[in-house]
């Protein structure tokens, strides 16, 4: 077999590996931020109701500009930030990831730049690789917070075409404030002026508010969003944007032709008619993760403030050790690299005991050595 070292391999690939958590059998899997409740019966029914329909007609292409479904997205917007969108200031593509893939063969590309503060969602760095763009990663505190002073700095010495804020941030769960999303965007446009993405792929299990409204009367300011988390429909993909009509006009320009199916579209529009009982379990996830917050708490863990569906909990002198020892025990977390840190997402009430049970064996067993002050 050929290695894949012997292929004419684009050199900023060669060595890398791709995404992904593991997939493994186990009771109680809480390492990929899924939404542990299937969808609801009345639900699965409307969307065989309308991907029968849409069966139909898979003869012809699908809606290339998925109109209906952008115009239910900006609805569902205008409906839960308050502030009035209309389709044309919304955009749907297969996953947030490709939505941000599209926002860098647009803005980025080669001999341009993408600067984002980590730890946080790693894709953001494997796309711009992906799509040739330069990745630079700015600083955060001890606190996992973005230290501005620092951020302000790193942007105007490395003029990023793209600047990525991730709010809740993952795997951190730490939420990012509007004025710092604002001086960042005022830091970006001084220094190129460039592209400022949040990425609100965890918003709805936020504490505060959407920083969607920020975009009016910011051009170069967008938010992006995902069906995956919230919505409860990971198998879906379907990720989405809310910007200027002008970066919707611009991502026009780069995306593949039909790339929204006629099934995902259908499926989409009857999730988006399903809205209040689906946020109705984020409100149940909201409760049980705080419960999963006070657990660890109680177990003399440490715990980053989580606005997200995830829990960041540690410190440990030897974090994939724990990992290896709640997955020995049917639990999968999961283990980002983060030096003494461990994130667990949050899953129903039972699955959520047997975590805080086997986190409770592992500090028992290991006694006070399991823990570590001298991991940030």
């Amino acid at each position: 077999m050929t290695a894949i070292e012997q292929l004419p391999l684009r050199e900023e690939l060669r060595g890398k590996s791709p995404y992904g958590a593991p997939q493994l059998d186990v009771p109680v899997r809480l390492n990929t931020n899924e939404n542990p409740y299937p969808l609801p019966e009345p639900l699965v029914a409307r969307i065989a109701e309308r991907v029968t329909e849409a069966a139909r007609h898979l003869n012809r292409y699908p809606d290339r500009d998925a109109v209906e479904l952008r115009t239910e997205l900006a609805r569902y917007l205008t409906r839960t930030t308050g502030h009035r969108l209309q389709a044309s200031a919304v955009w749907a593509a297969n996953g947030s990831n490709e939505v941000l893939q599209q926002l860098l063969q647009a803005f980025g590309g080669p001999g341009r730049l993408a600067l984002g503060f980590e730890p946080s969602y790693s894709m953001h760095a494997l796309i711009a690789r992906g799509t040739g763009t330069d990745w630079h990663a700015g600083p955060r505190r001890e606190d996992f917070t973005v230290d501005l002073d620092a951020a302000r700095s790193a942007i105007a010495e490395r003029r990023p075409h793209v600047v990525f804020v991730c709010s809740p941030n993952n795997p951190t769960g730490t939420a990012v404030e509007p004025d710092t999303v604002l001086a960042l965007y005022e830091a970006a446009q001084e220094a190129r002026p460039s592209m400022v993405v949040v990425d609100e792929a965890y918003v709805e299990f936020s504490h505060g508010s959407s920083l969607l409204p920020l975009i009016e009367g910011r051009p170069n300011l967008v938010v992006s969003r995902t069906m995956s988390k919230a919505f409860g429909a990971a198998g879906l993909r379907l990720g989405y944007l809310a910007a200027d009509p002008a970066v919707v006009d611009a991502l026009q320009l780069v995306r593949l032709p039909y790339h929204l199916s006629a099934v995902t579209q259908a499926t989409a529009l009857a999730a988006l008619e399903h809205t209040d009982t689906l946020l109705g379990y984020v409100e149940q996830l909201k409760k049980e993760r705080d419960r999963v917050v006070a657990g660890l708490s109680d177990l003399g863990l440490r715990v980053t403030a989580s606005d997200a569906n995830f829990v960041q909990f540690g410190r440990f002198g030897d974090a994939h050790q724990v990992w290896r020892q709640l997955l020995d025990r049917g639990v999968l977390v999961r283990d980002n690299g983060v030096p003494g840190w461990l994130r667990v997402t949050t899953g129903t009430p039972e699955e959520n005991d047997a975590f805080l049970s086997a986190v409770a064996d592992v500090v028992d067993a290991a006694g006070a050595s399991v823990t570590s002050e001298e991991n940030p």
